[in-house]
């Protein structure tokens, strides 16, 4: 995988007011929004209105709001928190819809029990999955509980065979599940343990990916470039869950990813 090395150095500082959207099947958006800054990350190219859901475990979930109509916290504050404020100020234009369905504990397996509800019912145009963590802790807590890689490509394959079903159009996003060597798994020896099951689920998601034309975001490869730059506790504070500055992390290479397979075609002037 090709690192950036600038990406932990990218501000979020505005850049004027100069904000272009585009649609995609539908009517352009106005080339700017007068009194709004935009960034200069890159922009994908959505229609308007697009619905982007996020599921997964603790890592998305971050405490949103399961009541709907308290708008303060409804996304919670993971990356789907950051997405929404950084694509609300670049598209407002493209009035992009946002939801949180992650849940803390999830496995790919309770996923699956939840799908219909979670994500075929929401009728998202965007869909983003990042599972995993769980499905290794299981095993590590209670070996009969071990969720081997098979298991977990055969529950992962269900749910996005009905997502497809439900909307062949759907936009799919695959994290990869991700882990560094902070907190408690600073121990050598309880790190490479649980690296080595990461790992075997990583390929099962990269395999998921390439079949399933899903935008594949290496996150274990660029928590591990990061950690090389700043010490692993900077991401992860307990090797597992990311602090503010990782959702930011990942907020950014969701966004980069998303941009290079749907790249928006911005009005020539």
């Amino acid at each position: 995988m090709e690192h950036r090395p600038t990406f932990m150095m990218r501000c979020l500082a505005a850049v004027g007011a100069f904000v272009l959207s585009s649609a995609v099947g539908s009517e352009p958006a106005p080339a700017s929004t007068p009194g709004v800054g935009g960034s200069n990350d890159p922009q994908p190219s959505f229609k308007t209105g697009s619905r982007l859901v996020f599921i997964g475990d603790s890592i998305t979930d971050m405490n949103w709001g399961r009541k709907e109509s308290d708008r303060n916290h409804y996304l919670g504050h993971s990356y789907v928190f950051l997405l929404a404020g950084r694509l609300g100020v670049d598209m407002p234009a493209a009035q992009l819809d946002f939801y949180n369905r992650g849940k803390s504990g999830n496995k790919v397996a309770d996923l699956r029990r939840r799908w219909q509800a979670d994500a075929i019912e929401m009728k998202p145009d965007i869909l983003t999955i990042l599972i995993g963590t769980n499905d290794v802790g299981a095993g590590l807590r209670k070996p009969e509980k071990m969720v081997t890689p098979a298991a977990f490509e055969t529950d992962y394959r269900a749910i996005l065979d009905a997502s497809r079903k439900a909307n062949p159009d759907v936009r799919l996003v695959l994290l990869d599940p991700f882990v560094l060597p902070s907190g408690p798994l600073k121990n050598e020896k309880a790190y490479a343990v649980r690296r080595g099951l990461t790992d075997k689920l990583r390929v099962v998601v990269a395999k998921l990916a390439k079949e399933y034309d899903a935008v594949h975001i290496k996150t274990q490869d660029i928590f591990d470039a990061a950690a090389k730059a700043v010490a692993p506790e900077h991401w992860l504070w307990d090797g597992i869950h990311p602090l503010p500055q990782g959702h930011e992390l990942i907020a950014r290479h969701w966004l980069q990813e998303a941009s290079t397979r749907w790249p928006r075609q911005l009005p020539s002037e």
